[in-house]
């Protein structure tokens, strides 16, 4: 009977990092632009860092040379099917995320912040999304595995 409380604090533990993650994998071409929003709670703020360091030419700024493809709808009004932030980029991440918590009891020793967002990488070449990101976890573990998925979309 004491071995239940363990195995429901397990259970509680595994759903507390729960991640979403579709990809494409060698889709990825380390040596174009990729536009990111500027601002951002923490995890947008510290992927532009984290980017740079791995070799990738990082863009922020104001959404501005918009590339747009339209399309007219069956009830003659023109439609936006995409857009593109940023003429110049290759690829646009696109981060929604919910403010950061502080906290001491699951990430003591992974940096102490609680991240819960989304991400997403289109591919304005193909117009194809090329990650989406559901997830939510300690800031130090999210960056991990935020590796681990680049290392997969990257051309080899």
């Amino acid at each position: 009977m004491k071995s239940k409380p363990f195995i429901m604090l397990i259970m509680l533990m595994g759903l507390g990092a729960c991640n979403n993650v579709y990809l494409k994998p060698d889709t990825l071409d380390k040596d174009a632009v990729i536009y990111v929003d500027r601002g951002g709670y923490q995890f947008q703020h510290s992927i532009k860092p984290h980017l740079e360091k791995r070799g990738y030419k990082v863009t922020v700024g104001y959404k501005k040379d918009r590339i747009s493809s339209t399309f007219i709808a069956s009830d003659d009004a023109e439609s936006i099917l995409s857009h593109a932030p940023d003429g110049k980029a290759r690829y646009v991440i696109q981060i929604n995320e919910q403010r950061p918590k502080f906290n001491p009891f699951w990430c003591p020793f992974n940096g102490f912040w609680w991240w819960r967002f989304n991400m997403s990488i289109a591919d304005n070449k193909t117009g194809q999304e090329i990650l989406g990101w559901s997830g939510r976890g300690c800031a130090h573990s999210s960056l991990r595995k935020l590796n681990r998925i680049l290392d997969q979309l990257e051309q080899r």
